[in-house]
């Protein structure tokens, strides 16, 4: 497997791999790591898809990508994708991948579309005071010295990093600033998350920092992330005859490790409470999906709170990563991870009102029709002062082909499960849906005498616990994630967020599709590049446009330095007058 970039390779088909037609893949779990795995097991494996077999303990596809409406509950989504043009790897599939709403067109064309003619940008990111706007006003407050603490960050090698969190190495300056209420919960970074993590998001996203204080770096699918992403690679696998196998429970991996060679022997499964094994040969290839931000995730209702069920039991994601890492110190440490949920939590809820009274309540914040069936708030709407940081968001309606008109179903997440709320004196994990609701309904600024009556008989609210929603965030240093394809590996590769692959970032659908797309590569020898991640960290014209934009506009040069620096900073002006380097500075604004 080796990296590209450009159009060359791009565009390229790859040559039948030798020996693929002798081969069989399992993967386990149907994320979307897995399904993006047996999507290139079929597009450039050339595997014939009934010798492709997906391993799924539940009895639907998807992973963390959901969307569903349940019986006697309603509309549900745990989580929200925010994407980005630079996801390399994923429009990469996702140009093979057919709609499954417009015949004729791929997902990635259905996508382009609607996001050039639908551009995404928010009209007001932050409230306080009960819906008033916060007027952060696309700035991002930073003092010099924060600045110079992102800065530093920046330049910081990764191994310096490891097993640090945020708050080591920044201070007030930088945690009490818009950029910090932008980036947390934009991206559901908390102070003792990885400072390594941190960094990488940092230098990844570089090019779009600039679009952090009002979302317009932001695209969103045409619906909940299960029916515009996870449906149409499902049909496309199964007209393709891979073979899906839902309610098997993989519980362990039995390896066979000699010096120089790491051979996956056995899977070890229950189906039906009935243990079953399958045999494995070097000609079969095995996927792993270790860990799982949704693991242990429980769903409340409208008059039922979710409840917070931390506890590890066997044939969870957690436990079969356990017992695979017990046999090799290659394959990480899973309890880096999973080991506090305290730390690693949040709720979510899914609110779908159902009159006409809730609605006016979101227009005045959003500035715009919820029922037009474009952007709506164009990303979360952040309450500043809310004691459980309450955010919110309602994306194109519907969010649901099955939705009603004149119904719209939005999203609520708190990043502090365990504090009281502002107007329901109870922490975010001991509320109902209708709770949940009602703590909303109050930041948006409905009368105090209306909300409970709006919470009860205008919204259906389900609460959402994800214990380790934010596990992968947690401190880590070297090999506390497997590598892809570990050393020595014959026949298996970890694919997903608990998966090392270099400078990309976890949290994102391009990681799961990333380190799927380098695991089917290497182990199939598959002769094409895979898109390295974009390199806009490695672009002087988008580091000068981040730093002039993350200092609000003020120029670099303005920057109060010492007089040595000063007088250093006066001589390099001198000499580069009259340059192609004047010409780039006085562009970019750094002059």
């Amino acid at each position: 497997m080796y990296y590209s970039s450009g159009n060359y390779e791009a565009f390229a088909r790859p040559l039948k791999p030798e020996g693929v037609d002798c081969k069989s893949a399992y993967l386990i779990g149907s994320g979307l790591a897995a399904l993006s795995a047996a999507c290139y097991l079929v597009r450039d494996g050339q595997m014939k898809g009934d010798r492709i077999h997906i391993l799924e303990k539940d009895a639907l596809p998807g992973g963390a990508c959901d969307g569903y409406q349940y019986d006697n509950l309603g509309y549900v989504m745990r989580g929200g994708r925010e994407m980005d043009n630079h996801f390399e790897c994923m429009w990469d599939l996702m140009r093979s991948i057919p709609s499954v709403e417009t015949e004729g067109i791929s997902v990635l064309d259905e996508y382009y579309w609607l996001n050039k003619r639908d551009p995404n940008y928010s009209l007001m990111r932050a409230t306080v005071n009960c819906g008033e706007d916060a007027h952060t006003d696309g700035k991002f407050g930073l003092s010099d010295k924060g600045a110079m603490e992102i800065m530093k960050l920046f330049f910081t090698p990764d191994e310096v990093l490891f097993d640090k969190r945020i708050d080591e190495l920044f201070d007030k300056e930088v945690l009490d600033s818009n950029f910090w209420l932008y980036w947390r919960t934009m991206f559901a970074f908390e102070n003792w998350h990885s400072a390594l993590e941190m960094k990488r998001y940092i230098q990844r996203f570089i090019h779009h920092v600039g679009g952090l204080p009002d979302f317009k770096a932001l695209r969103f699918t045409k619906y909940n992330q299960y029916e515009s992403l996870i449906l149409p690679m499902i049909k496309y696998l199964e007209a393709h005859d891979v073979q899906f196998h839902y309610g098997t429970k993989v519980v362990n991996i039995i390896f066979d490790i000699q010096k120089g060679k790491k051979l996956a022997k056995r899977i070890v499964c229950m189906q039906e409470e009935k243990e079953d094994h399958i045999g494995l040969a070097e000609n079969d290839l095995v996927f792993i999906t270790n860990g799982g931000c949704v693991e242990n995730s429980s769903l409340g209702a409208q008059n039922h709170p979710a409840a917070y069920n931390a506890e590890i039991k066997p044939g969870g994601g957690w436990d079969m990563w356990r017992k695979i890492a017990a046999q090799d110190p290659s394959f990480g440490h899973p309890d880096k991870f999973c080991g506090d949920p305290e730390q690693s939590n949040w709720m979510s809820a899914t609110v779908t009102t159902l009159d006409d009274r809730i609605p006016p309540y979101v227009r005045n914040i959003c500035k715009r029709d919820p029922f037009s069936g474009g952007v709506v708030t164009g990303g979360i709407v952040t309450v500043k002062d809310s004691n459980w940081l309450l955010s919110w968001t309602f994306n194109r309606q519907p969010q649901f082909r099955s939705q009603p008109k004149n119904q719209l179903v939005g999203w609520i997440y708190g990043l502090f499960s365990d504090k009281p709320g502002n107007f329901v004196k109870k922490t975010m994990r001991e509320c109902t849906g209708k709770e949940i609701c009602m703590e909303w309904l109050y930041h948006l600024g409905v009368p105090v005498e209306q909300i409970e009556d709006l919470a009860e008989h205008s919204a259906n609210t389900i609460p959402c616990m994800m214990p380790y929603i934010t596990a992968f965030f947690m401190p880590r240093g070297s090999g506390d994630r497997p590598a892809v394809v570990p050393e020595d590996s014959v026949n298996f590769a970890f694919i997903g967020q608990f998966a090392e692959t270099g400078r990309d970032t976890i949290f994102t659908t391009e990681y799961s599709v990333r380190t799927a797309m380098e695991a089917v590569y290497t182990l199939l020898n598959v002769d094409r590049g895979v898109p390295e991640v974009w390199g806009s960290v490695y672009d002087v014209r988008e580091l000068l446009n981040a730093t002039v934009q993350m200092m609000d506009g003020k120029k670099p040069a303005d920057v109060d330095l010492g007089f040595k620096e000063k007088e250093v900073l006066k001589n390099a002006m001198k000499k580069i007058q009259g340059t192609e380097i004047e010409k780039l500075l006085k562009e970019y604004h750094v002059i």
